[in-house]
């Protein structure tokens, strides 16, 4: 695209492409209690660190914690700081997050493509479930995302025009993706831009570029503070929990027995990926095509990477593939028009809004028929039939008419057509979906955190739940409790041989004191 299109892109454009996923991150965003364990602890640790006025380091029920670095808490921190803490507070930073990263795939695809490849790809990747899920999560990872696709974009801005600037931002972004989650944000956008390099024979601009004096500066003035702040702190514990537990031991083995095969990853990029499952399949049959242009070789490559390399880590995560799903969404806007037929391109989404609408009587089903052998999952979801009403079908038949309608519309392209569906398929997540699955999930432990408050001591009694603290607003530390104390417990897990007074008992979630 010309320097004269690039300045075409109006001012309201540019708003408008980062308004946009932002309402669909932030509509309904306190909608659901806050989900264990990851969504409890990154929530829990910040609320802490308001607590105790420690900026510096993160602590969880007062333990060390040394899952992730500081960034995200800090910001969490300023919106519970200003805004109290709530579920809201604590998911913005992801919301925005969320927003960003898709407006600079938005505006990236658009300088390159067209503005209409610039909203289609902003689209897609605001209404992939695994943005979607990620950009409404309290947790850290919206927020690498977004740092490593800025990382990313900007590095190719500067393998394309040789622009210093582009390579500086670039930098930066790494500095503050290490603050976020660690060596990863440097190790993405380094390995894409190597290989590349090989591939085009300029391994010669990719070294003098990754050793750029004022680059490594921007690096270690933004990011060396704090690890050395963390490091004096806490010493041998911060190197073995965050460096050698957090970042080594998930590489070389399964950490909290988070496993899967060689395939996970291609199995699930198209679940993440869902409801844009004909495009994705369209835009691969490209591949071999794509590998002679020098842009959708690049992106490839920052896909393909991240796939492999987590492919062969020991510990599998879902969100891990979303590292690399930033160069699927820019593909996928540049294929737009590889999909015609218009039932062929929605029929992913329709698929999804009837199991979202089935989703009631499938667990009906489910524990009927025996066919979930948890038991705390069993005592979660018999609830199912006390949580669910008119309005809950009423959402997802609204969203399914109105899709079929759009099918219908005339003169209107195929991709078109599959925007329209795919932010509605918003309304039901956000307004069905996830407040269905939060209350069954993690209802019953808000309301005993809210009714725990009344009592000074308590204790989590063989559960993991750090959102109890959260609700609580207190520290709870894991351990059995002593007699006259307050405990949160599973009913599943409950000792045959304890004696306690039952304060409450929602599904398998029991507040009691024990005697």
């Amino acid at each position: 695209m010309s320097n004269f299109e690039h300045d075409a892109l109006s001012s309201r454009t540019r708003v408008l492409l980062f308004l946009l996923p932002l309402t669909a991150f932030l509509l309904n965003l306190g909608g659901a209690p806050l989900f264990d364990v990851d969504e409890g602890a990154f929530s829990e640790a910040t609320r802490e660190m308001l607590t105790r006025v420690d900026f510096l380091s993160t602590w969880l029920n007062g333990m060390p914690r040394f899952d992730k670095p500081i960034l995200i808490y800090w910001c969490q921190a300023i919106f519970t700081w200003l805004l109290g803490p709530s579920e809201w507070s604590f998911r913005l930073p992801s919301a925005l997050a969320g927003a960003g990263w898709c407006y600079a795939i938005g505006i990236f695809t658009a300088q390159r493509a067209g503005r209409d490849a610039g909203w289609f790809a902003c689209i897609v990747a605001a209404t992939s479930l695994g943005v979607h899920i990620i950009g409404r999560a309290a947790t850290a990872d919206a927020l690498l995302n977004m740092l490593i696709a800025l990382s990313l974009l900007d590095g190719w801005r500067h393998l394309e025009s040789g622009k210093r600037a582009p390579l500086l931002r670039s930098f930066l972004w790494i500095a503050l993706g290490t603050l976020t989650k660690g060596p990863i944000a440097l190790l993405i956008p380094g390995a894409t831009t190597l290989i590349y390099c090989l591939t085009a024979g300029r391994l010669r601009d990719w070294v003098k570029s990754v050793f750029d004096p004022w680059g490594w500066l921007i690096l270690l003035a933004v990011a060396a503070p704090w690890y050395a702040a963390a490091l004096a702190i806490h010493g041998q514990a911060f190197i073995d929990g965050f460096l050698l537990k957090h970042n080594v031991a998930r590489f070389s083995g399964s950490l909290e027995g988070h496993s899967g095969s060689h395939f996970y990853y291609l199995i699930l990029v198209p679940v993440l990926l869902l409801p844009w499952l004909s495009w994705l399949i369209a835009t691969v049959k490209n591949l071999p095509k794509d590998l002679r242009d020098p842009l959708r070789r690049f992106l490839w490559i920052g896909c393909l990477f991240v796939i492999a390399f987590f492919s062969f880590s020991g510990t599998k995560l879902p969100h891990y593939a979303l590292y690399g799903c930033t160069p699927l969404f820019i593909l996928i806007a540049l294929n737009r028009d590889a999909v015609q037929r218009v039932w062929l391109g929605v029929l992913p989404a329709f698929a999804m809004l009837a199991l979202f609408a089935a989703l009631p009587l499938v667990i009906r089903h489910s524990l009927t028929a025996g066919w979930i052998k948890d038991a705390y999952y069993a005592m979660q979801f018999s609830r199912i039939d006390q949580i669910v009403d008119w309005k809950y079908t009423f959402v997802i038949g609204s969203v399914i008419v109105l899709s079929v309608l759009m099918c219908f519309a005339p003169r209107i392209d195929t991709w078109r057509k599959m925007t329209a569906i795919a932010l509605l398929q918003i309304f039901v997540l956000t307004l069905a979906v996830a407040p269905l699955l939060g209350e069954l999930l993690q209802g019953p432990i808000e309301r005993a955190g809210v009714a725990a408050r009344r009592y000074p001591d308590a204790v989590q009694w063989n559960i993991n739940a750090p959102s109890f603290s959260v609700y609580r607003q207190r520290v709870t530390p894991s351990r059995d409790p002593v007699p006259g104390e307050i405990a949160l417990t599973r009913a599943d897990r409950l000792p045959p041989n304890a004696t306690v007074d039952v304060l409450s008992k929602e599904g398998a979630i029991m507040l009691v004191r024990a005697k």
